[in-house]
């Protein structure tokens, strides 16, 4: 990882800080419905105020593509962040078609409007990192979900200012080096999801730094498939069976060892409580479709859990949202949860599905990490640079 600087080696006092933040949440009738990323960026601001910094705050939301679009502003995000700061946040429009004029005093936090409003944003065009360079002292990045982008606000401006790591954008980018460059071993990787497709360049990188991958969801029935098992009427991509083949002798080659499932749980129709069975991989039928991982197979996963000192978790075993199709990853993630409350084992784990996944299973508290990111939490397991997370290491 590369030494990148905190707000441990800057004092902000009286100075201007301009803040990257990744407030894309969910909006229903103007009120956000999830404040989770708000509150992970929550302590990085009260630090700032704390220590007497102006705070200005820069965002994206949805993709307006570079026009004004008024169901795209940040508007009704203002009154969310200011309720989990518990201080008064002022918010500014902008078209950004010009530098705006902005009032904010020392120990004050204003938002500014969606900078996708500028179409050089997702660009990362010069002009615009110049304009929002100009509007403070120094720079704070502590929006790691949108690190994997180059764009003005996050990768651009860090050229212009002084730029710093924020606490949230810290503390991810320890937990991530502590999973894959730094591991305890064994690790485990709990790879899961639909389609292999999705998931190829990340397998790639992570035969070569996991000690075993479970592998499960949809993807593992192309795996049973390419070691000739019949798989019915399931979630399959046939086409990628040569693909699954070489991933197969390539962890081997690289002495990692692919966990896939050795009994499934079937159904005849994909909806909840449809009436299903347990059955060894050979046993499919023709009209079956597999829609998680068996008893036996869940018996395996954990015992491997048992063994390992990290485990990187993205993806679900099985359709978790429908009952009772997410047996395999309640209980392989209670079971991550108790060993790592018992401190046996660190456990980091990130993903959109992945984090439902495991708040379904109300063990989302109990891992060491969860990381908010979807595609940069992805690229990272990869072993893709991220511009974002470049631009900040010490020169």
């Amino acid at each position: 990882m590369p030494a990148f600087r905190t707000l441990d080696v800057v004092d902000v006092a009286g100075k201007r800080v301009v803040i990257r933040l990744d407030l894309n949440v969910p909006i229903e009738n103007g009120k956000v419905t999830d404040a989770t990323r708000i509150e992970r960026v929550v302590p990085t601001l009260r630090e700032l105020l704390d220590k007497n910094a102006a705070i200005i705050v820069l965002a994206h939301f949805d993709r307006p593509k570079g026009k004004v679009v008024p169901e795209m502003s940040l508007k009704p995000v203002a009154p969310a962040l200011q309720a989990g700061l518990g201080r008064p946040v002022k918010f500014i429009f902008t078209d950004w078609r010009s530098p705006p004029a902005i009032s904010v005093k020392p120990g004050e936090c204003v938002l500014m409007e969606n900078t996708r409003y500028h179409a050089g944003e997702e660009k990362n065009d010069a002009g615009f990192a110049k304009m929002l360079a100009g509007l403070g002292d120094i720079f704070v990045n502590d929006a790691f979900s949108a690190a994997h982008r180059a764009h003005s606000s996050t990768e651009g401006i860090a050229h212009l200012i002084p730029a710093y790591a924020g606490r949230a954008m810290e503390a991810e980018l320890r937990a991530l080096e502590q999973a894959l460059e730094k591991p305890k071993r064994p690790l485990i990787a709990v790879v899961g999801g639909a389609k292999v497709s999705s998931k190829l360049e990340l397998l790639g990188n992570l035969s070569g730094l996991a000690n075993t991958i479970v592998i499960g969801g949809g993807m593992a029935n192309t795996f049973l498939a390419a070691q000739g098992y019949p798989v019915g009427k399931s979630l399959c991509e046939h086409d990628l069976l040569p693909t699954a083949k070489e991933i197969i002798a390539t962890a081997k080659s690289k002495g990692c060892t692919l966990l896939l499932p050795t009994d499934v749980v079937v159904a005849k129709e994909f909806k909840a409580n449809s009436p299903s069975r347990n059955i060894n991989i050979a046993d499919v039928a023709t009209d079956d479709m597999i829609l998680d991982a068996g008893t036996d197979t869940v018996s395996r996963i954990n015992a491997a859990f048992d063994a390992a000192k990290t485990i990187v978790w993205n993806g679900p075993l099985g359709a978790f949202e429908l009952t009772p199709f997410d047996r395999a990853t309640v209980a392989c993630a209670k079971h991550v949860a108790k060993l790592t409350k018992s401190g046996r084992l660190a456990s980091i784990a990130g993903g959109g599905d992945t984090v439902a996944a495991l708040n379904h299973a109300g063990v989302a508290d109990d891992f060491t990490y969860i990381s908010t990111a979807g595609g940069a939490f992805l690229e990272w397991l990869e072993g893709k640079p991220l511009p974002s997370v470049k631009a900040l290491e010490r020169k």
